[in-house]
C-alpha cells in the first residue's frame, strides 16, 4: 500500500471507472500515446536550437509538432470515455438514485452512438477522399508544403479510427447498462 493515502485514492478511482476490457486497453496504450508530447517537445527544442543557434532552421519540425499533438488530441476522445471522464451534468446525475443514473446512461450511450454513427460516416468519407484520388488509385493527400507529408492523410485515418472506437466503446457500455449492474452505479455517482 503507498504511503501517500491521495494517491491511493486517484488510482483506485482511475481503475474502478474502466467498465470493459476495450475501456482498459484503451486507457493502457494511452500511456505509450503520451509519450508523443515529449517527441513534440524534443523536435520543438531541436526546431529552436537549430534556427536561433546555428541558424539552420529545418521544414519539417513545425509541421511534425503539430502532427502529433494533433494526434494525442484525437487520441483523447477514447481515452476519456474509457476512463468514464466525459462531460456530464454532475449536479443532475449525482442526486438520482443509482436506478435513473443506469436510464440516463441509457438515453446518453443512444444518442452518443447516433452521433459516433454519424460521425463516422463523415470520417470515413473524409479518409477516403484523404487517401485515394478521384479514380480510385491510392495517393495519400500531403500538406502542400516543401516537405509534404502525408499527416493531412494520416490525421483523418486516426479520426475516423478514434470515432470507431468511440462508438464500439459506448455499445458496449449500453450492453452493460441495459444489463443493470445497479451496485457499480452507486459506486460511480457522486465521484
Amino acid at each position: 500500500m503507498p504511503d501517500n493515502p491521495d494517491v491511493s485514492d486517484l488510482e483506485d478511482n482511475g481503475q474502478a471507472n474502466l467498465r470493459t476490457g476495450l475501456d482498459r486497453f484503451i486507457a493502457g496504450s494511452a500511456k505509450l500515446f503520451a509519450w508523443a508530447i515529449f517527441l513534440a517537445f524534443a523536435i520543438s527544442v531541436y526546431e529552436v536550437i537549430a534556427r536561433y543557434v546555428f541558424d539552420s532552421p529545418t521544414y519539417w519540425a513545425h509541421e511534425s509538432t503539430t502532427f502529433l499533438i494533433a494526434a494525442i488530441f484525437l487520441i483523447g476522445g477514447p481515452v476519456a470515455l474509457a476512463r468514464d471522464k466525459h462531460i456530464r451534468v454532475r449536479m443532475i446525475y449525482d442526486s438520482v438514485s443509482p436506478r435513473v443514473r443506469r436510464w440516463l446512461d441509457i438515453v446518453n450511450s443512444l444518442i452518443a452512438m447516433i452521433f459516433f454513427a454519424g460521425l463516422g460516416y463523415a470520417g470515413a468519407t473524409m479518409a477516403w477522399k484523404a487517401t485515394h484520388r478521384p479514380n480510385g488509385d491510392i495517393h495519400l493527400e500531403g500538406t502542400g508544403t516543401a516537405w509534404n507529408p502525408p499527416t493531412p492523410a494520416l490525421l483523418k485515418i486516426i479520426i475516423l479510427i478514434c470515432v470507431c472506437l468511440m462508438f464500439v466503446q459506448t455499445l458496449m457500455h449500453l450492453i452493460k447498462a441495459i444489463r443493470g449492474d445497479d451496485a457499480a452505479y452507486s459506486e460511480r455517482g457522486g465521484q
